[in-house]
């Protein structure tokens, strides 16, 4: 067989151009505020917003103690080969908002890491489905090990994935 004809040619890429700024201002003023201040204070711009979240278009839409909240609009470079957004970006999501939601229950100085993470996958998502709201919230705020639980749903309520974690506090990390 031939190669390919001028019509069957894999068309220019798109391209898309990412900034974020330097995550040790944000490293910096997590050690001297408490987990919903700092979160907070990322919601409202006043402290640079984590690179990941710009790398995936992602925005903190609300903070309270114990709970946060973003949005996502689905875009073609976040497409498995399938031509529907990859799983990995819906954990990230889910992830992102249960992690940050056991931050606000910490002090000055406290931080957390994810230690698992589980994502049900309940429909597929495109460009067309629109925006999404990703919501995570504290089940449980140990001294050791906290648990969160997520939704991954579009304003009307429609599901489209659900997730929960299990995070170790690192307390005094400063």
């Amino acid at each position: 067989m031939s190669a390919a004809s001028q019509d069957d040619a894999i068309p220019k890429p798109r391209i898309r151009t990412v900034a974020w700024s330097d995550p040790a201002i944000g490293v910096k003023a997590a050690r001297s505020l408490s987990g919903v201040e700092f979160v907070s204070k990322i919601m409202h711009g006043e402290v640079p917003t984590p690179p990941v979240f710009a790398l995936i278009d992602f925005r903190l839409v609300k903070v309270e103690l114990g709970e946060v909240a973003g949005e996502f609009e689905p875009a073609e470079f976040h497409y498995n080969p399938a031509g529907v957004v990859h799983g990995g970006m819906v954990c990230t999501l889910l992830d992102s908002v249960m992690g940050l939601a056991v931050l606000t229950r910490l002090p000055p100085g406290s931080g957390f890491s994810t230690l698992e993470v589980k994502v049900n996958f309940v429909r597929p998502i495109t460009v067309k489905t629109g925006t999404l709201v990703a919501e995570g919230a504290v089940v449980h705020p140990g001294s050791r090990i906290a648990t969160a639980d997520a939704r991954l749903a579009d304003p009307q309520g429609k599901l489209y994935a659900h997730g929960t974690a299990t995070c170790i506090i690192l307390p005094n990390i400063s």
